[in-house]
């Protein structure tokens, strides 16, 4: 049986024998907030970006696909988002996997590229997974906690600005499914990952 999303993999690594992306560029990797994020170049002009986001995916996926995903590229900051569908996908993922996860992660990418910064987003507060805000919101502040021991490390966070006034999740940033982000979404993510990027 084939493994989850090989034929999102196989698609990168056709599109890269076509034209392989420029080393030292910045790569984002994760899941669908970025698959989406289809014109994710515009909005960071200067600054080269391969997005290597596949929709679905969690973090066991990135960690599976990581040789074909992340290493070959050599790139000079890889931001990761991604754990939100590692917690949609079963009840059983608590905030402790999905912090274990994402340090297994972080720790191949610190093994492989010793020197590269990191970068996670944090989760967003999708209006149709507010039942699980406490488990990710939980997740975000230990991640934030581990990568703040570590060195050339950013915690960027999201969630915040993306509420209304009394706390709710702003619909208004999110497409029909209450999941995906729509421009302003997006907008919002500019503005606040941008001063994180490495030049």
């Amino acid at each position: 049986m084939a493994q989850p999303f090989a034929a999102e993999i196989a698609a990168f690594k056709k599109q890269d024998s076509i034209k392989f992306p420029a080393q030292q560029s910045i790569l984002f990797v994760g899941s669908s907030s970025f698959t989406k994020w289809k014109d994710v170049q515009d909005y960071f002009p200067g600054y080269p970006i391969i997005n290597r986001g596949f929709g679905g995916s969690s973090l066991p996926d990135v960690i599976r696909y990581a040789d074909a995903i992340i290493f070959p590229y050599q790139p000079k900051q890889v931001v990761v988002y991604c754990g939100e569908n590692d917690f949609a996908s079963s009840d059983t993922v608590t905030a402790n996997t999905v912090v274990e996860r994402f340090t297994t992660l972080f720790n191949m990418i610190r093994k492989k590229l010793t020197k590269v910064p990191v970068a996670f987003i944090s989760m967003k507060p999708s209006p149709s997974r507010q039942h699980l805000a406490i488990k990710m919101q939980d997740a975000n502040q230990q991640i934030a906690r581990f990568l703040a021991t570590q060195k050339r490390t950013q915690y960027i966070d999201v969630w915040h600005n993306m509420l209304l006034p009394n706390g709710n999740s702003n619909g208004y940033l999110f497409t029909s499914d209450s999941l995906h982000m729509n421009a302003a979404g997006y907008r919002i993510w500019e503005m606040i990952i941008r001063p994180y990027l490495v030049k």
